[in-house]
């Protein structure tokens, strides 16, 4: 697809052109790449927050630039510039460091072309409302929260961005994309029974901020408020290894996490995942399938295209317990003899791309959330969750549960708080003995970071009950 607000933004104002690329391509070709792109960039990014009742700060930048990426069989060699003038693009590619190799990578299939996808609005949401408008929506927040009792402080942080993206390849694929993306995140900070107490909630996706009607931002601020009370009446949590149910929507960052990552390519064609060279095996509880798509509308993890000018598509990566595919970009699936899966994402114009997820979740199942609770004798409800550590190669995390209770014949018992989720990812999959039928995406706040490098995902699964694998780290004495 090839729109002409970003032709003109990113071409015609600079004297560029689709030939002109094509020129500097077949320059890089001759020198013995085996493949190379070009990656414009127009960004455009507004956040203001607000802090004790007062719009603190508030800040707007305009951001564009150019990153070259030439391929010799495994090794990526990157030059880039905040300047797209003709000249400086020229002299970029001809000062651009390569090492031919002897080694061929497997040829690029042209006849996957860019699925026509339309996923999210082309327009622009900092300039799709007033500014009024945007600092209004804070002070909204502000007033609502600060009526409920015990609230001693609100923060609020609203940013919106705006990429236009241009992709010219050396195979004479040309593609463009238009990118909103806004973020809304509500902390509160109350003090009950002697505890100060602080609890968030966030949304966001690829829409404008006419999304944010006051039904939904009073339904972020009640889920903060309610989060900051329960965390106020909790006790310490127990320890050991016990039976574990995990909430639906956010707490899928555990499978993102301790899952996710072991699924990408890169870590597969080196052989430092807990997966690698175990496709069509059977790596989970036949109740469990696993799927990454980049392409559900308007969605936070979604693009009409990756960062390589290949479609976005729903990959299942394991299902029904039996590993089907990892997640590609085009140079390790190159490597690997196969098709990229649509994963090749960059932080910026200024980073190469790589294996990365999109919207990664788990399918839903036959239980109802009530009937995997009322399944536990004695062990723990673990809603949602903030901070942890994961290593790729074990699959080995560590979480810690944000909002948790333990379960106590059937039912929640008391809130705990200190609760931290211990146990390894594929191991886990293999002890899911129940799924619920209430699969739900988080609310569009998450990101991931590799490498340096920081992108937009979503996350989400339905509840579910782990018997084993899983210990508790409780600070219960």
């Amino acid at each position: 697809m090839i729109n002409d607000l970003v032709c003109n933004r990113l071409l015609n104002t600079n004297d560029l052109s689709d030939s002109f690329f094509r020129m500097q391509s077949q320059k890089l070709l001759n020198r013995g790449v085996d493949f190379c792109d070009f990656y414009l960039q127009y960004s455009s990014d507004e956040s203001y927050s607000l802090d004790e009742g007062i719009i603190k700060s508030g800040s707007f930048a305009i951001n564009q630039g150019i990153g070259i990426r030439a391929i010799c069989h495994d090794k990526t060699f990157l030059s880039y510039s905040n300047d797209l003038n003709a000249k400086t693009i020229t002299n970029l590619v001809d000062n651009l460091f390569t090492r031919p190799s002897s080694k061929q990578l497997a040829a690029i299939n042209n006849s996957d072309t860019l699925s026509n996808h339309d996923l999210y609005t082309i327009n622009n949401p900092i300039l799709a409302t007033t500014n009024t408008d945007k600092v209004r929506i804070l002070k909204f927040i502000d007033s609502y929260a600060r009526k409920l009792d015990y609230v001693t402080n609100v923060l609020a942080n609203l940013s919106l961005e705006y990429d236009e993206i241009y992709i010219a390849r050396h195979d004479e694929r040309y593609h463009t994309d238009i990118r909103p993306l806004v973020h809304l995140s509500i902390t509160l900070i109350i003090q009950n029974n002697g505890k100060i107490e602080k609890a968030s909630s966030g949304l966001g996706g690829r829409y404008l901020l006419e999304n944010y009607t006051h039904e939904i931002l009073e339904e972020h601020i009640q889920r903060a408020y309610n989060q900051a009370l329960l965390k106020s009446d909790a006790i310490h949590a127990p320890s050991g290894e016990l039976p574990v149910v995990l909430g639906n929507g956010w707490a899928g960052i555990i499978l993102h996490e301790a899952v996710g990552h072991g699924l990408e390519g890169d870590f597969n064609r080196k052989g430092s995942s807990a997966f690698s060279n175990k496709i069509g095996t059977q790596v989970a509880n036949k109740n469990v399938t696993v799927i990454d798509e980049g392409c559900i509308k308007n969605r936070r993890g979604s693009l009409n295209m990756d960062d390589e000018g290949n479609p976005t598509r729903k990959n299942v990566l394991i299902e029904n317990g039996i590993l089907k595919s990892y997640m590609f970009d085009e140079l390790n699936a190159r490597l690997m003899g196969l098709a990229s899966t649509g994963n090749g994402r960059r932080e910026s114009f200024a980073c190469s791309p790589m294996p990365r997820m999109t919207n990664t979740y788990m399918q839903g199942g036959d239980f109802t959330h009530e009937e995997i609770i009322a399944s536990v004798k004695y062990g723990i409800y673990a809603e949602t969750f903030e901070g942890g550590q994961v290593d790729i190669t074990s699959g080995q995390f560590v979480f810690n549960a944000n909002t948790a209770w333990v379960i106590k014949d059937g039912k929640l018992a008391y809130p705990v708080k200190g609760c931290a989720l211990v146990g390894s990812g594929p191991e886990c999959l293999k002890h899911v003995s129940m799924v619920g039928n209430n699969l739900e995406l988080d609310s569009g706040i998450g990101v991931c970071g590799k490498n340096g490098q920081s992108v937009p995902v979503g996350v989400g699964q339905p509840s579910m009950r782990i018997d084993k694998g899983l210990t508790i780290g409780g600070t219960a004495l």
